[in-house]
């Protein structure tokens, strides 16, 4: 039983959408703006979306999908920090863990069914560092932020690690309004929450979190408390030579310091949910929550994830006094002084689809493009 569900959900979520000429279920036309390379409008299984990313680093390290089959849609941002290369891993890996593990569960899926996918690719990655260690130790430094959401009968699962953020825009009565709603729990040790959090679960040293040029980091090294990859952190077998002194504990590693446990929430959605943004922490590092929601909610869905980058990099160019028309001239590795990579998806909830809980229509896949 179980190896024809595999075979079927294989032939469900064969890759679709990628054409250029966005044939099949319409994935538009992907374009390029120099760094920025956007989808204005597509088309997925619970209506329609819109997709962008702006490269400012040497490499891009932010990845991003939206795959929509059977059982509906599963998007995910995946920011990287320290190289590109967790955020591919886990472009390559977490939804194919995710179909794996929904195959075995006969088609329902739960919170468990996420969880287990975020650890099984958390140990995928943790195996890979293991068998480079000797020629690439360095991978025992990369890591990545992962948010994931995925609609399924009616309700909207998220799971995040890191601090990537989804943003509900929901309509306010028949007053014409629009209210934004964050759905997702973040593990930033700017946060107080967060640093609380470390601080109970490691009770015994002072220096879980510690303040380092006016911003929280833990052990003084990174900000976020939670990822995939990072195994430095987790492992102390690799933290130690030949990785580079500046992520080495002083005092021996007892436990793992971060995790790869998501944060999983889920909501019934319901009519006056109107749209949803996803973005990697270089969107909400310029633009609140309130504003985003108000960009997309003022203009035409086409375009919207492209606007949403575009008025975060006007704002970076505001903080530093300088026009967006010269920051869009500075390349790649400078231009991480101004603003870190930002990938946007935003998803237009069509409730009459939803309402169905069957989807129609083929499968689509789409990642968003490696680098410039």
């Amino acid at each position: 039983m179980l190896g024809a569900l595999m075979n079927l959900f294989s032939l469900c979520w064969k890759p679709f959408g990628v054409n250029a000429d966005g044939g099949g279920i319409s994935s538009g036309r992907e374009r390029r703006e120099g760094l920025l390379c956007f989808r204005d409008i597509g088309r997925y299984a619970s209506g329609d979306f819109s997709m962008a990313v702006v490269q400012a680093n040497q490499v891009l390290e932010d990845q991003s999908q939206i795959e929509s089959g059977p059982f509906g849609t599963f998007v995910g941002v995946y920011d990287g920090h320290g190289g590109p290369q967790a955020a591919r891993y886990v472009c390559d890996h977490l939804f194919h863990h995710f179909q794996e593990i929904l195959a075995e569960a006969h088609g329902v899926v739960t919170s468990e069914t996420i969880r287990r996918a975020f650890l099984q690719t958390e140990e995928g990655f943790t195996t890979l560092v293991s068998e480079l260690w000797s020629t690439q130790s360095h991978m025992a430094t990369v890591g990545s932020c992962c948010l994931v959401g995925v609609i399924c009968q009616r309700t909207l699962y998220v799971a995040n690690v890191g601090d990537s953020r989804v943003v509900l825009g929901k309509k306010v009565g028949n007053t014409g309004g629009i209210a934004a709603i964050q759905l997702s729990t973040e593990h930033n040790a700017n946060m107080e929450a967060v640093r609380q959090e470390l601080k109970e679960l490691h009770p015994n040293d002072p220096q879980i979190v510690v303040l380092k040029h006016g911003v929280w980091r833990v052990k003084g090294i990174i900000q976020v408390s939670r990822s995939i990859g990072d195994v430095y952190m987790k492992h102390a077998q690799y933290n130690r030579e030949p990785v580079n002194g500046k992520f080495r504990l002083p005092e021996p590693m007892n436990m793992p310091i971060m995790t790869a446990n998501p944060s999983i929430s889920s909501l019934p959605l319901q009519p006056n949910d109107s749209f949803l943004i996803f973005a990697s922490d270089g969107l909400w590092e310029h633009l609140s929550n309130e504003k985003a929601v108000d960009i997309v909610h003022k203009h035409p869905c086409a375009g919207s994830a492209k606007r949403l980058v575009k008025a975060a990099l006007q704002e970076a160019a505001r903080k530093r006094e300088m026009r967006y028309s010269d920051l869009k001239r500075i390349d790649k590795k400078v231009r991480r002084h101004f603003h870190d990579d930002i990938t946007v998806i935003v998803l237009f909830l069509n409730h009459d689809l939803i309402s169905r809980g069957v989807v129609q229509g083929p499968p689509l896949s789409i990642r968003s493009s490696l680098e410039h």
